[in-house]
């Protein structure tokens, strides 16, 4: 194809389409290029997808990138990916906007994405047990890890003990190559270092504090800290968006204290919605930094640089080549780390879904709660009761309901119900 068809081609028919989560994307990317137009053999299109699975970013995006490598070349997968990102990106953008304009002070729609935001907290705990299906299995055997879930179990421990997130991703990266090598003692010596140093700083420096877990790389939301967030956060998405969001959560809500949890929440929910892969959420954060200065120019750089950053990865695989990709996955000793590595992102996500279920339950306090009187408080019991059965209710839905257009129709009917509950 030529470049322009090549752009349409992707555009039309993934980029358009790209609903439904990764699972639908790659399935529809799979479908209409491997089985109807046999672009590749099936077996070729399993290996490539294998190792877009280990690398970080969007499997789906980096699968359309590999097929526009093959149709035109290294540029050809610049413009496959650009075309595939393209629609979401335009969306989230105009979105964003529109929240900017009503959706901090108008009573309507904040109910709507108070209701969603127990929804979304659901949706997370979802993926996290969906991940852990294939992150704790180990390759050879196609058993569970005991080793790999000791790896998850820990990194949790180690978030809710404030140590920073990558220590722990190194660490068990690390950890599992010595594993796999049968090296148990130096293995385990590592493993009691770990908690040993940690004593030793607890003694010397006190216990870390929530922001310890931040590289502190965005303490402003300038465009040059904003594309450095995205970078670090695409950089780092391995298993999809769901690991670079405890990420700039702790950079952005946390340690920069220019993004509102509640605010941050909202764009994980309408990330869901969009026609795109969930990384697409760093568009909206790039958006509310830019707000922080003021300036429309300023506001919708914020968005192009934070997605450029997110998304450089995804493209720089592309540039250097499926061939010395696979060559890399296929090494023995990185192909452990990252497996130790993929294991111990488990533990990551946990975390920031346990954060979000106690924040999307309790909420943000309304002026009127924040007087103190009786009423008030009652009327924020009952609306921290209706946050906790909406999570259920949504957590036994995207249980009972596997279809890939569940988590899209549960979030409309979640911000018709927050008309009726929290207005």
């Amino acid at each position: 194809m030529s470049l322009p068809n090549l752009f349409w081609f992707v555009f039309y028919n993934f980029g358009l389409f790209a609903w439904g989560g990764p699972v639908a994307q790659i399935a529809l990317i799979k479908d209409r290029l491997v089985i109807q137009d046999k672009w590749i053999t099936l077996a070729r299109f399993q290996r490539v997808f294998s190792v877009y699975q280990i690398l970080p970013g969007p499997e789906a995006a980096e699968l359309c990138m590999f097929f526009g490598c093959l149709s035109a070349g290294r540029l050809g997968g610049i413009v496959a990916g650009i075309a595939f990102m393209l629609p979401g990106f335009v969306l989230m953008l105009l979105t964003s906007y529109v929240y900017s304009l009503a959706g901090l002070e108008n009573k309507y729609f904040n109910a709507s994405f108070r209701a969603l935001q127990p929804i979304v907290a659901a949706m997370i705990l979802k993926a996290t047990h969906k991940i852990a299906d294939h992150s704790v299995i180990n390759h050879s055997t196609k058993k569970m890890d005991t080793f790999l879930i000791i790896a998850a179990l820990c990194t949790a421990i180690n978030g809710a003990l404030h140590i920073n997130i990558f220590i722990s991703l190194a660490f068990y990266g690390i950890f599992y190559m010595f594993i796999t090598r049968r090296l148990f003692i130096p293995a385990a010596i590592l493993f009691i270092l770990q908690y040993v140093g940690f004593a030793l700083y607890v003694v010397y420096r006190g216990f870390p504090s929530p922001v310890s877990l931040a590289l502190g790389i965005a303490p402003t939301p300038t465009l040059a800290h904003l594309f450095i967030l995205g970078l670090v956060a695409g950089s780092l998405s391995f298993g999809g968006a769901y690991t670079a969001i405890p990420f700039i959560q702790v950079e952005a809500v946390l340690k920069g204290g220019w993004l509102s949890q509640s605010v941050f929440i909202d764009c994980i929910a309408i990330g869901n919605v969009l026609p795109a892969p969930l990384v697409i959420f760093a568009t909206f954060v790039g958006f509310q930094g830019g707000l922080v200065d003021g300036g429309l120019g300023n506001v919708f750089a914020g968005a192009v640089v934070i997605t450029l950053g997110m998304w450089f990865p995804c493209f720089l695989f592309t540039i250097v080549g499926h061939s010395l990709l696979e060559k890399l996955v296929r090494n023995k000793l990185l192909a452990s780390f990252f497996d130790g590595l993929c294991g111990s992102v488990i533990g990551v996500i946990a975390i920031i879904a346990a954060q979000i279920l106690k924040n999307s339950v309790e909420g943000s306090p309304r002026k009127e709660e924040l007087v103190g009187s009786v009423n008030a408080a009652l009327g924020r019991i009952s609306h921290t009761g209706s946050a906790a059965v909406l999570y259920l209710l949504a957590l036994g839905v995207l249980y009972k309901f596997t279809n890939k257009y569940t988590p899209l129709l549960l979030l409309a009917c979640g911000a018709v119900a927050g008309q009726f509950i929290f207005v």
